[in-house]
């Protein structure tokens, strides 16, 4: 019997099979490693554990992501405020652990506050402490995949909305996939509808690899946390000890790729079907593509956003973008 994982507003969510497993899960991994060359969606690093390593990523010395953008949120409250103005629904696209999210809240007198993220229990946990953190505010979780358009709850239907979206998560999808997410959360947030977005900005090379290397091994256990997940959700025989973490910079396509690299040839099993990695052939995991003021203006434009303002750090590291909805037109 086909079973679905809600909440309490009875949205249907995760699709699980008569084991447990999450059918889309199940069916992108062998999708994957079926071609060549082997790719799994990033989406999937973010079960409990990994959802919890990203987070520890987060405070690592070389990832200077984080640092920079929350210089950002934190020192443009007053301009945030001015622009989008109070009595908004903030809805946070993938929300984690919501380490950024009060520093916009503050600022802007919102009306309510949607966290959306795949990871329920990681979501709800970060959701009772910000409700903690702002007693008056009301929060929404709502467990879903962002990837797609999302049924908000009914207390902030009529609500004008806020989408925001940090951390340049954008930056994971190659460009076509990133226009689809900027058109189905346009549909998602509907009319009238503001963006917060962070991009990455492109720099110097040895500073985004070391951001995806750290010397503490920290991002090596969160892209082999993808392996132990599909052994341990998958009834995957991946010898994981066989593997290991490496982060390239593919300059053409601007982008700083992970991987999985075979130290020696294997074979192994995923849902009852069989595998194999000749030694040095890799498993790709993530992009994170970084942008130019002009590619990250053109991408939000396709996807339906027209950009309004635009903030970087003091080094100029990060960018994060306030853009609005763009009106149909039947003409130029």
């Amino acid at each position: 019997m086909t079973s679905t994982k809600g909440t309490r507003h009875g949205l249907a969510l995760v699709d699980l099979d008569e084991q447990g497993v999450d059918r889309a899960f199940r069916a992108d991994v062998l999708a994957g490693l079926r071609q060549s060359p082997k790719a799994i969606p990033a989406r999937w690093f973010y079960d409990e554990r990994g959802s919890q390593l990203f987070e520890d990523i987060t405070r690592l010395p070389e990832y200077y992501p984080t640092r920079a953008e929350t210089e950002i949120l934190g020192a443009r409250g007053a301009e945030f405020a001015a622009l989008v103005g109070p009595g908004r629904a903030v809805v946070e696209f993938g929300s984690g652990s919501s380490v950024k999210t009060p520093l916009l809240l503050q600022a802007i007198a919102p009306a309510a506050y949607v966290p959306l993220d795949i990871s329920g229990d990681f979501l709800r946990a970060s959701a009772a402490a910000l409700a903690a953190k702002f007693p008056g505010l009301p929060v929404h979780p709502v467990e879903a995949d962002f990837m797609r358009r999302v049924a908000l709850p009914a207390e902030v239907e009529s609500m004008p909305k806020l989408g925001f979206f940090p951390g340049s998560t954008i930056g994971n999808m190659v460009p076509p996939t990133a226009v689809d997410l900027l058109r189905e959360m346009r549909a998602t947030l509907g009319e009238g509808a503001q963006l917060l977005i962070g991009f990455d900005l492109v720099k110097d090379t040895d500073m985004l690899l070391a951001a995806y290397d750290d010397a503490a091994g920290v991002t090596a256990a969160f892209n082999l946390n993808l392996a132990e997940r599909i052994n341990r959700e998958l009834g995957g025989t991946i010898p994981v000890d066989a593997l290991r973490h490496e982060a390239q910079w593919n300059d053409p396509l601007a982008r700083i790729e992970m991987h999985l690299v075979a130290t020696r040839a294997i074979t192994f099993e995923v849902a009852g079907q069989r595998f194999s990695l000749a030694e040095g052939e890799t498993i790709h995991t993530e992009n994170s593509h970084k942008f130019t003021r002009r590619s990250l203006s053109l991408m939000l434009l396709a996807g339906g956003w027209t950009p309004a303002q635009r903030w970087t750090d003091a080094e100029g590291r990060f960018a994060v973008v306030l853009a609005d909805a763009t009106l149909p037109r039947s003409a130029p």
